[in-house]
C-alpha cells in the first residue's frame, strides 16, 4: 500500500497535508475539514502538528486562524508546539467524521492552554439570513450576554469562558452588537458586524479584560467566516 498525501496552499500561508490511509492508490481517502484558531492572548506563535507532521509553513499567532484545513477522516493526533520547538503545549485525540467541519480554538493563558473544540455545522441559511454563533474565549471575563444596540434584549445569553452558542439565524444587515456582562448588564464592547445573505459567522470573544503588565491584547472580537 502507498502512502499518498494531498496538499493545498492555504489563502492564510498554511499548508494542508492529507493524512496516511488511503486504500488504493486511485482512491482518495474521506475527509473531515478541520480549522485552528489561536485564541490564547499572551502565548507565542505556535507550530500545528498533525498526526506528527507539520501543517503550517509560519507560525500561527494571536488572534488568527488556518482556514479549513482537509485532513483524513478517523481519529487523528492534534499538537500544538511552541513554534520552532518540540515542545508541545496541546496534545489532543480528535475524533475526526469524513464530511464534518471543525474548530479548534487554543485558549487559556499560556501558563493553563487547553484546546476548545467545536463541530461546525455549515447548513446554508435561509433565503435573507446569515448564521451567527459566538464564542467565549477572553480567560478574564465573565459571563456575557450578546444583543444589539438599542435593544435590551438578548440574541444570546450567559456565555461563560470557554462556552460557545449554536450557529442561529440572525437577518441579513448591518448590526451594532454589544457584548454584556450577564451579571449587571454593563456593555464591555461594542462590535460592528456587517452580515450577508447566506454567509456564516463566528463570533468570538478574545484578549484581556484587564491585560497584565506588559500584554496589549485587550478584550476585542474577531469575527470568522466559515463558508
Amino acid at each position: 500500500m502507498k502512502k499518498k498525501f494531498l496538499l493545498g496552499v492555504l489563502a492564510a500561508g498554511f499548508v494542508a497535508v492529507g493524512m496516511i490511509g488511503c486504500k488504493k492508490d486511485d482512491e482518495t481517502p474521506a475527509q473531515a475539514r478541520v480549522l485552528v484558531t489561536h485564541a490564547s492572548p499572551d502565548a507565542p506563535g505556535v507550530d500545528l502538528l498533525v498526526d506528527d507532521t507539520r501543517v503550517n509553513t509560519a507560525p500561527l499567532t494571536f488572534p488568527n486562524n488556518t482556514g479549513y484545513l482537509p485532513v483524513n477522516a478517523g481519529t487523528r493526533n492534534i499538537k500544538v508546539n511552541a513554534a520552532g520547538t518540540s515542545t508541545t503545549v496541546i496534545n489532543a485525540n480528535l475524533n475526526l467524521e469524513a464530511g464534518k467541519n471543525y474548530s479548534v480554538f487554543a485558549v487559556n493563558r499560556l501558563a493553563n492552554l487547553e484546546a476548545v473544540v467545536l463541530q461546525d455545522d455549515l447548513t446554508t441559511p435561509a433565503t435573507g439570513q446569515a448564521h451567527v454563533r459566538v464564542v467565549h474565549l477572553s480567560p478574564d471575563a465573565p459571563a456575557v450576554n450578546i444583543g444589539v444596540q438599542g435593544s435590551s434584549a438578548n440574541l444570546f445569553s450567559n456565555i461563560v469562558f470557554k462556552g460557545s452558542t449554536a450557529f442561529t439565524p440572525v437577518a441579513a444587515g448591518s448590526y451594532n452588537l454589544e457584548v454584556r456582562v450577564a451579571s449587571n448588564g454593563a456593555v464591555a464592547l461594542t462590535v460592528p458586524a456587517t452580515l450577508e445573505a447566506g454567509k456564516i459567522y463566528t463570533v468570538f470573544a478574545r484578549g484581556f479584560l484587564a491585560p497584565p503588565t506588559g500584554n496589549t491584547n485587550a478584550l476585542a472580537a474577531s469575527v470568522i467566516v466559515n463558508n
